[in-house]
């Protein structure tokens, strides 16, 4: 249980004031129950009342509801209307606004044998148990116990969680070339301190534990003084979600023959009655959560690497659902179910074409560039990539659009290409030209399984890690083409009910 609401008297049509804090992640399914009772006495215990009925629904569904407002039935009494619930959500002003900083320092200790020390500094937000978690570095400054640091950028949400209060603590250090930095002295500090900005009350002695208490005459080993401090609010990826851009989800799944054959259980394409097979997991795991965001729930579904019938052409970009003029299947059941009805009809070939699904999607994205849509491509594989130089130039040409690729490797086989289409570590390329940002994530599943055989869990964890990217590559594109979200509609008002008097 997590809240109550209050209870207002004698009413069908409540409007119940009392907000609940949440923290909300795109890249997990946090589902919510609502249950609703009708108070009769003062007793805190659910069953000396009347359970009126609940609701069941997602975080999720919720927020990507237009206008963030939710309006669904209450169920729970068998033959019985209970009526609807209308739930908002929004998002607490806090969490988006970021902070641009600048700091400098005064005689810091002398570090090296020869020349001076070289100084970094490592901030470090609080948590809730006590324990200190690293949220930014510095640069290093060389040779110098009078360094000015670069002004850089943090969320307020990394810096201390939203809570202006919590001890921040800044470390400061010697880079030393081996790795071993040296530790020249620490100091503490909260939000609420820095936001008084450049002050007699934002200069920090940096103090040396040790230091100070081995030498009675120790003051200090320096001093960090603030030079700017500047708060930044940013559009967040739910005022977009809020003002009706929506999510539109394609799929495209590996038909090759390298998968095995789908009718032996060593098939990662296998049909066992049981439990869903590795394609059908990473589908349901990812599909699950993108569909709250998508109003029409109507996805488009696509193979690649198979044999077609009636006459056995290969094909690397069909529609599982047999119609290539409308490859949309209804939810994430419809396409778990066109893809299993694929399975009995094509012939599994090859080679791993990635290219003409990548184009297929990005064909759509680049016909609507306003920021009201967003296209998010799934692509399921077993293996080695054969189109390899045909896929960097569609990634590096998709990256103008507004659209992210998600590639989950299913199955034992060596995954060293893939990570090169990621372009985390490098950017990707084609031809001396460069992707314009980053739209790809991989990942293997194998790196997911729960050991205990848990798929629940299995299937929690692929989504997180492979969504978690997704807020970030949208932002980034609306960043670059200076795309504003639109405003959300009115908030929702209750009608007021007119009470009649006889005079």
């Amino acid at each position: 249980q997590f809240g109550r609401t209050e209870v207002i008297d004698n009413t069908l049509n409540p409007d119940f004031v009392r907000k609940f804090i949440m923290d909300y992640f795109f890249e997990e399914r946090e589902n919510l129950r609502f249950d609703f009772y009708d108070v009769d006495s003062k007793s805190p215990n659910l069953s000396k009342h009347d359970f009126l009925g609940q609701m069941f629904c997602t975080l999720g569904e919720i927020v990507g509801s237009q206008g963030s407002r939710l309006e669904k039935s209450i169920v729970g009494i068998p033959g019985k209307k209970c009526g609807t619930v209308i739930v908002t959500a929004e998002e607490l002003g806090c969490c988006r606004d970021s902070v641009l900083m600048q700091f400098c320092a005064n005689k810091l200790d002398k570090k090296d044998f020869f020349g001076k020390s070289d100084p970094f500094l490592v901030f470090h937000r609080s948590n809730e148990d006590g324990s200190f978690t690293i949220c930014h570095k510095t640069e290093v400054i060389k040779n110098t116990l009078n360094p000015v640091w670069q002004a850089f950028k943090i969320s307020v949400r990394a810096l201390c969680n939203g809570d202006y209060d919590r001890t921040i603590k800044v470390e400061v250090y010697d880079w030393d070339r081996d790795g071993s930095h040296d530790f020249i002295g620490e100091f503490t500090t909260s939000y609420r301190e820095l936001s008084r900005g450049q002050s007699q009350f934002n200069v920090y002695e940096v103090i040396n534990p040790k230091k100070k208490g081995k030498k009675k005459k120790y003051v200090n080993s320096g001093t960090v003084t603030l030079l700017s401090f500047l708060i930044e609010t940013e559009v967040s990826f739910l005022d977009y979600i809020k003002g009706g851009t929506q999510i539109n989800f394609t799929v495209a799944i590996d038909f090759t023959a390298s998968n095995g054959n789908p009718s032996q259980p060593t098939s990662l394409h296998y049909m066992n009655p049981y439990q869903l097979n590795a394609y059908g997991m990473a589908l349901k795991a990812v599909g699950e959560i993108i569909q709250d965001y998508d109003s029409d729930k109507m996805f488009p579904a696509l193979g690649f690497g198979a044999r077609l019938p009636p006459d056995g052409r290969v094909s690397h970009e069909f529609a599982l659902n047999g119609n290539p003029q409308n490859p949309y299947c209804h939810g994430i059941d419809g396409v778990m179910e066109a893809y299993y009805r694929s399975l009995k009809s094509v012939q599994l070939y090859g080679p791993t074409n990635f290219a003409p699904v990548i184009n297929h999607v990005a064909r759509y994205a680049a016909s609507v560039k306003d920021g009201s849509q967003y296209f998010v491509l799934l692509i399921i594989t077993d293996g080695v990539i054969s189109d390899m130089a045909q896929t960097k130039e569609s990634i590096v040409n998709a990256s103008k659009f507004p659209m992210s690729i998600i590639i989950v490797g299913v199955g034992p086989a060596e995954f060293d290409a893939m990570e090169e289409l990621d372009g985390d570590v490098v950017r990707i390329s084609s031809r001396g030209k460069f992707a314009e940002r980053d739209i790809v994530q991989f990942v293997p599943f194998r790196d997911y399984i729960d050991r205990s055989g848990n798929h629940v869990l299995s299937m929690a964890r692929l989504a997180k890690d492979v969504l978690a990217e997704i807020p970030e590559q949208f932002l980034s594109y609306m960043r670059v083409r200076g795309i504003k979200p639109s405003p959300a509609p009115p908030p929702y008002t209750p009608p007021i009910h007119v009470l009649q008097t006889q005079i």
